[in-house]
């Protein structure tokens, strides 16, 4: 019993070790490419389904558009443009997308997280001061700089960060994101624009607010003003 308790102790603690060293969040290729396709008929999995590589064509591998820039005439003053799987078949299980931010004077990407991806961040023109908060256990602590044309500041995944432009004119930057997909939470609207909406008496004790600020928050965000 003794020999085959140390078994399994010397086991959990390789598979610990080789866990360690493991940091994927989208399927690994087993293949060159594996072009999404829509099939109404499979069983939804972890990514999307593949193309039979027989059809594959050069299209599956592009897009264009990222040189128009987007309509920042909106709440927070800026706009996201996505290339991710959606936009490109041929992302799927390859672990990047990309994104173009435009930012009107005073504009910001308002405080968010991607729960699956880190983003890396480029300033093509103006000026912007971005930031992300650690979690509870750093004592949430902001890392925040301000950038310049050609600057760039890295967001580790999960973490909420936000970028404003501080600058007198429009502002441009590019991200690349470590998922096909990485997913978008805005916290302002998923906080109090949630469907349906959270108890407002919740939220007044969560962030010590009086209730009837949280209703109007509330209201305000689920109306898609």
């Amino acid at each position: 019993m003794e020999g085959f308790l140390r078994f399994l102790a010397a086991k959990a603690i390789l598979l610990a070790l080789a866990s360690s060293f493991v940091s994927c969040y989208d399927p690994s290729p087993l293949q060159d490419f594996c072009v999404a396709v829509d099939d109404a008929n499979g069983v939804f999995v972890n990514g999307k389904f593949c193309k039979d590589p027989k059809y594959v064509k050069a299209e599956d591998f592009f897009t264009s558009g990222l040189n128009i820039a987007g309509n920042t005439i909106n709440r927070v003053g800026s706009n996201v443009t996505n290339v991710n799987v959606d936009k490109i078949p041929g992302l799927n299980t390859l672990g990047v997308s990309l994104v173009r931010i435009d930012f009107a004077p005073g504009g910001q990407n308002p405080p968010h997280t991607h729960p699956r991806a880190t983003e890396i961040l480029v300033v093509v023109e103006g000026t912007l001061l971005v930031g992300f908060v650690t979690s509870n256990q750093d004592n949430n602590r902001l890392f925040s700089k301000v950038l310049y044309p050609g600057d760039v500041f890295v967001f580790p995944i999960g973490m909420i960060h936000f970028q404003v432009n501080v600058g007198r004119t429009n502002a441009i930057a590019f991200a690349g994101l470590g998922s096909q997909n990485p997913g978008t939470i805005t916290i302002a609207d998923a906080i109090f624009g949630s469907k349906p909406l959270i108890m407002p008496e919740i939220l007044a004790k969560a962030f010590q607010l009086d209730v009837n600020v949280v209703r109007y928050l509330e209201a305000r965000f689920s109306s898609n003003y």
